[in-house]
């Protein structure tokens, strides 16, 4: 036999005996995949000018984001589906007799390299990215801090954005019962002396833990947790400062035959980015270059009423505060911001639903500027 023809032998051999392999492994593991398709039609009017093209606050809410002081009305027109959404998981009995999962998750939401001139074309992003194994969890996730479980069912990407936890990071956690235990991903958001332009430091030197608990009964449940966490910025000159913070949050969802009510409450020290989409920093500079966390607060109420198997209906109400030493921050920062919003979902099949949903939104800025936003939404979704 030729040497040629030999070698091309043993790498056919090698390559049945990998697949071979690969195959037997699989033997324990089962894939799952799902996700959604999403069409959003999105109609805004600003009291005080608009937001600009390209602006991410133009595809959902974000509270910190409605326009002020403009000298006259703004409207604007958008269609999307960026919201579009695919997830893959593998569940696999290990040697040990133990169980492992992992999951990836992807979007388009928030991604550059795309425009509305000829293709809309969008980058995916990853939002989950997780192992799971013998309670303990490595990966990108929901913050522990987050109550997943009350956010309200409605057309906007988050909906009650004001008043609610919302991150997603990597982190290690560890969970047994209702006790969850997390080190998350550090980052501190600061404002200047004086007010200024958003500072993203990344000089924190521990994670932020989060300790929460849940209890579940029959009518529902309610979770308490607990965020810690150092806020640290270093310029590489004059400016090396951290700051100790903490702050609560309590939520629960309670059952009322097939419909429900939705809370949370959130307060505390330094939260930041952690609240209404970094609606107010984590902290502020003062005079000497230390840092000072911001105080800041914030909630969210929610009724969900099915009509019938295939109507219902979510009303909510969320708002958000902080308590800025204006000596500090300036006057240009958000003071509050609060929202209402309603909607009617219709759903032929479990699998597919259309959806139409107005919120009306208001910001205060300590300067005594002000705006709000009218919205209409349109959404139509197949879930797979």
């Amino acid at each position: 036999m030729k040497p040629c023809t030999i070698l091309r032998s043993t790498l056919l051999l090698s390559a049945l005996s990998a697949a071979s392999a690969s195959a037997a492994s699989l033997n324990n593991t089962e894939f799952n995949f799902g996700g959604y398709i999403k069409l959003d039609a999105i109609a805004s009017q600003y009291s005080d000018g608009t937001l600009p093209s390209g602006n991410i606050g133009r595809d959902f809410y974000i509270p910190g984001l409605t326009p002020v002081g403009g000298e006259d009305e703004g409207t604007a027109f958008d269609m999307h589906a960026r919201q579009t959404r695919f997830n893959f998981s593998s569940n696999t009995t290990l040697s040990n007799g133990k169980a492992l999962k992992a999951t990836i998750e992807l979007d388009f939401m928030a991604t550059p390299n795309g425009d509305e001139r000829v293709s809309n074309s969008y980058s995916p992003r990853m939002r989950i990215a997780t192992i799971e194994y013998d309670g303990w969890l490595f990966g990108q996730t929901w913050s522990t801090f987050q109550d997943v479980s009350v956010l309200p069912e409605t057309l906007d990407f988050i909906g009650a954005t004001d008043g609610t936890i919302f991150v997603r990071q990597a982190m290690v956690r560890y969970s047994a019962g209702g006790l969850s235990v997390a080190l998350e991903n550090p980052e501190t958001t600061v404002t200047p002396f004086g007010g200024g332009g958003r500072i993203v430091a990344d000089d924190n030197g521990v994670p932020d833990l989060v300790l929460r608990y849940t209890l579940k009964q029959d009518w529902g449940h309610i979770s308490a947790a607990t965020l810690i966490r150092q806020l640290a910025y270093d310029d590489g000159n004059a400016i090396d400062s951290t700051e100790t913070a903490a702050a609560l949050s309590v939520s629960a969802k309670v059952n009322l035959g097939r419909n429900d009510v939705r809370m949370m409450f959130n307060t505390g020290a330094g939260m930041g980015r952690y609240l209404g989409i970094n609606a107010a920093n984590g902290a502020v500079l003062n005079a000497s270059g230390e840092l000072e966390s911001i105080d800041s607060s914030g909630g969210l109420i929610a009724y969900r009423h099915l009509w019938s198997e295939q109507w219902r209906s979510t009303l909510s109400y969320s708002w958000f505060s902080a308590d800025n030493d204006t000596a500090l921050t300036g006057m240009g920062v958000t003071e509050s911001t609060r929202s209402v919003r309603v909607n009617a979902i219709y759903s032929p099949s479990k699998e597919l639903s259309f959806g139409v949903e107005y919120a009306h939104a208001q910001r205060d800025v300590e300067n005594g500027l002000e705006g709000d936003m009218d919205r209409l939404q349109f959404s139509a979704k197949y879930a797979f």
